[in-house]
């Protein structure tokens, strides 16, 4: 069996970029920081992300069955606090940032590097979390081109200024 401390200091060592997830609906708007964010596949466009059950905010994620998930750029790292800062409501949070809506409904955060409209076709429960498969209906894309990542306990800005769009 391993650890579960030496679990999670290997785990510190993946680099991931640094999500804002967002919901809107008849169940409520709330939004959340992630790094269990990953692409399944193209063929339909979809994108896996995985939320703690105990979440206050789970129930209004599987009720509305939609998410966006918007990657943060290296100067949105405030938001990733922001929308992980348990002391702010989400009126609060949402009140902070300037958003909009594509498709479903759920907030897209302004100035992210990239924005995941998304339906929740299928839930896995596995451990603590609910692991939601998400096809995406609509994707938005900023100008920013340095995106923000968790590695190592801490944020690190990444990518190139002057990289153009594919």
């Amino acid at each position: 069996m391993v650890d579960i401390n030496a679990f999670r200091d290997g785990m510190a060592m993946l680099a991931s970029a640094v999500n804002v997830v967002t919901t809107g609906g008849p169940n409520g708007l709330a939004g959340f920081t992630a790094t269990a964010v990953s692409s399944v596949t193209d063929q339909p466009p979809t994108l896996l992300v995985c939320m703690n059950r105990g979440s206050y905010s789970h129930p209004m994620f599987t009720g509305n069955a939609t998410l966006c998930v918007n990657v943060l750029a290296s100067h949105q790292q405030s938001l990733s606090g922001l929308f992980a800062d348990r002391n702010v409501t989400m009126d609060e949070r949402f009140a902070r940032v300037g958003w909009q809506v594509l498709e479903t409904g759920s907030p897209a955060l302004d100035d992210a590097l990239v924005s995941f409209d998304c339906r929740i076709v299928h839930t896995a429960e596995f451990g603590s979390h609910s692991v939601f498969f998400c096809e995406v209906e609509a994707i938005r894309q900023s100008e920013a081109r340095d995106g923000l990542v968790y590695f190592a306990r801490s944020y690190h800005g990444v990518g190139d200024a002057d990289v153009v769009a594919a």
